[in-house]
């Protein structure tokens, strides 16, 4: 059998073509993208420190934003908490905003610091995990609770002066045995 050189160069060309196909699945099996396809869910819940009621469930997945919106104590002004869900389950502050410093309210808190064109001071690139967050409710302190924008929680919604605890568990797809937190 005679091969000619059109004939050589196109065998080439498909194997290089398959090559490239296999190269092309390999990758995209390996990257953040197909990660973020199978990216691990996860639920929120909100519950009695003491007798372990669950008050709220939201289903939420990890990498989703965390919004704590409340007033402080002393000050009587609104401080905003922004946290990320870490594949542990765990929030990680991100951030923090408030108008005016006061009795309790750190001076330097993360890398960035500024104050907006509006007054209100940013405290960013915070990196402080927790492995929950735990807080006395109030019906007028605890505003609104979060996840991705979407409003889960306020706390007038919440049993008035009660220690509550806000927990995340992370569940991976295809994971049997329960969450990991």
């Amino acid at each position: 059998m005679r091969t000619t050189a059109r004939s050589f160069f196109s065998q080439g060309k498909r194997a290089r073509a398959f090559l490239a196909s296999i190269l092309l699945i390999v990758a995209l099996l390996a990257s953040p993208t197909r990660q973020l396809h199978a990216e691990e869910s996860a639920t929120m819940r909100i519950f009695d420190w003491k007798t372990g009621e669950c008050y709220v469930e939201a289903h939420t997945r990890v990498g989703a934003e965390l919004f704590f919106g409340w007033i402080h104590s002393q000050e009587k002004i609104p401080w905003n908490e922004y946290f990320h869900i870490d594949e542990n389950g765990d929030l990680i502050l991100d951030a923090i905003t408030f108008p005016a410093f006061g009795a309790g309210i750190p001076e330097n808190k993360g890398e960035i610091c500024y104050v907006d064109e509006n007054g209100l001071i940013h405290m960013e690139r915070i990196d402080q995990k927790f492995e929950e967050l735990v807080w006395l409710n109030s019906h007028t302190a605890t505003q609104d609770i979060r996840l991705d924008g979407t409003l889960v929680a306020r706390g007038r919604d919440l049993p008035q002066h009660t220690r509550l605890r806000l927990i995340i568990s992370v569940k991976e797809r295809g994971d049997v045995d329960g969450p990991k937190h």
